[in-house]
């Protein structure tokens, strides 16, 4: 029997509508982290304009209430980066997705590593961290005088990649800046590791959220590999495409896959958002290969565009002037105008709207 084959175009609506990005969703900021397996969260306001984008009327407190409240939280998981998540889901993904951070970790920095006792370095780290939360510097200089001889910053960066962390706040709060500071995630979150997610759940919350997908794609958004043999027990349940190129695609068969021709509005996306990062195969939101920036900052105020569900410029707020460059021409000027207008509302409340348009950048 042959396979229905997908164009990109119909892979890229159908994962901008289980993104939220062809229509905003009505739910609650911490509903939405869920349903998204989380949200990519390297820049600590980034998370705000990824919402902001997808949710109806969303409010800076919709976030920063349960950031504070520690019903969500900032912690290193899959594909060993910062991910915004819901505490429960941080619990369950972290026996699930340690290996690949601490595979990172130790490919990263295996001569610097030479002759440490990692698992002594995570003990004292642990010890640490359960007085108080600290940074990174404070960290390693508590543990400098028990390893004299090592690498200052490996030692730091040993603590957190070995252990299961949150980024506490006030970072992460909207407008608010400082040092990154560490905590044990059960002690922030105050409740108990679970058994961890099982990797057949994990593929099918992916698929829910960045489906219809390969094998490969899921393997780069989790960091995990040999997730052939788990697809295959899951393929009674699945439904199966082929793309472009005739790889095989898999599925939910109750998740949404748009006519292929339904319009996608402008979206202005933080950063490092999901959905131009959870493909092995990115050409459905990044037709030309270009590369998706991480500026330094507390992000909030750079970014990426979506004209037509595609990446085609890049955004940057300076005061209250919006600036968006793009390589080539772009169509409906007036409706990326139109919804530029509501970003710098959202980012710079009450400022007059000043847009520029910069096609050479």
């Amino acid at each position: 029997m042959t396979m229905e084959q997908l164009s990109p175009r119909a892979l890229n609506r159908a994962t901008l509508a289980r993104q939220f990005l062809l229509e905003r969703a009505d739910l609650p900021a911490v509903t939405a982290i869920e349903r998204l397996a989380g949200l990519q969260a390297q820049a600590p306001d980034s998370s705000y304009v990824g919402l902001w984008s997808r949710l109806g009327d969303f409010q800076v407190d919709e976030l920063a209430k349960p950031l504070a409240a520690r019903e969500v939280v900032r912690s290193t998981l899959m594909r060993g980066t910062v991910h915004l998540v819901t505490a429960a889901d941080g619990l369950a993904l972290w026996p699930t997705v340690k290996s690949v951070v601490e595979r990172g970790f130790l490919g990263h920095y295996s001569r610097e590593i030479a002759g440490l006792d990692l698992a002594a370095v995570a003990e004292a780290g642990k010890a640490l961290l359960s007085e108080r939360p600290r940074t990174r510097a404070e960290i390693r200089t508590a543990l400098a005088p028990r390893w004299p001889g090592a690498d200052l910053p490996t030692l730091g960066y040993a603590v957190n990649s070995l252990l299961p962390l949150a980024h506490v706040t006030p970072r992460g709060l909207w407008g608010q800046t400082g040092p990154a500071a560490f905590a044990l995630l059960e002690d922030w979150v105050g409740a108990p590791f679970t058994d961890g997610i099982t990797l057949d759940d994990l593929v099918l919350r992916y698929l829910a959220a960045f489906g219809p997908a390969t094998v490969r794609d899921a393997q780069v958004w989790s960091g995990l590999t040999r997730l052939k043999e788990v697809f295959e027990r899951l393929r009674p349940r699945l439904m199966t495409f082929r793309d472009a190129a005739g790889k095989e695609l898999f599925d939910l068969p109750d998740a949404p896959r748009p006519d292929p021709e339904t319009p996608a509005p402008p979206r202005f996306l933080p950063e490092y958002d999901n959905v131009l990062l959870s493909h092995a195969d990115r050409a459905r939101v990044i037709p030309d290969g270009r590369r998706v920036p991480l500026p330094p900052g507390n992000g909030g105020r750079r970014g990426t565009l979506l004209v037509d569900g595609e990446f085609l410029a890049i955004w940057a707020i300076k005061g209250a002037t919006l600036t968006i460059e793009s390589r080539k021409p772009l169509r409906d000027q007036d409706s990326i105008a139109e919804e530029g207008a509501r970003l710098l509302e959202f980012v710079v409340p009450g400022s007059a709207p000043d847009i520029r348009f910069d096609l050479d950048g």
